[in-house]
């Protein structure tokens, strides 16, 4: 039992280092080295999949579900601004209800950010139009 609980405070801390809300507003810390081909399923696991979940489902109350997200399935360069820069969508829900802060993906360049957001709104039972590069690019410029 006490192993049992000893995994699930690594597992819990983990997931909170990930996501942390004391992360500085500009801070852009990668977890895959930016250098490497990526796949869309890597760029996940090895980003998103700590605080919402293989499945995309989050948890509830601390991290949202990706699952017919209208940020998710919304404007792409929305979603692209969100992810990259951490500019609030307006589909979004009102600010504070999570406690958690969502890091920003800016090193992404605008092929892996948009194979990434393809991914996002093509898996989780998901089903909207893929995102190219030349999408993410102008929707940065914003």
């Amino acid at each position: 039992m006490v192993r049992q609980r000893s995994w699930v405070l690594v597992w819990l801390l983990g997931g909170l280092v990930g996501c942390a809300p004391a992360s500085p507003p500009n801070a852009a810390v990668p977890s895959v080295a930016p250098s490497r081909a990526r796949t869309p399923a890597e760029l996940f696991d090895g980003n998103c999949s700590p605080c919402h979940q293989d499945a995309g489902e989050g948890i509830p109350g601390v991290y949202p579900s990706l699952a017919g997200s209208p940020t998710v399935l919304g404007d792409p360069g929305a979603l692209a601004r969100w992810i990259l820069k951490g500019q609030r969508a307006a589909t979004m829900a009102i600010p504070g209800r999570y406690a958690t802060a969502m890091p920003k993906f800016g090193w992404l360049n605008d092929a892996d950010a948009a194979a990434l957001l393809t991914y996002l709104r093509s898996s989780f039972g998901n089903r909207a139009p893929p995102v190219d590069a030349a999408t993410v690019a102008s929707a940065l410029k914003e």
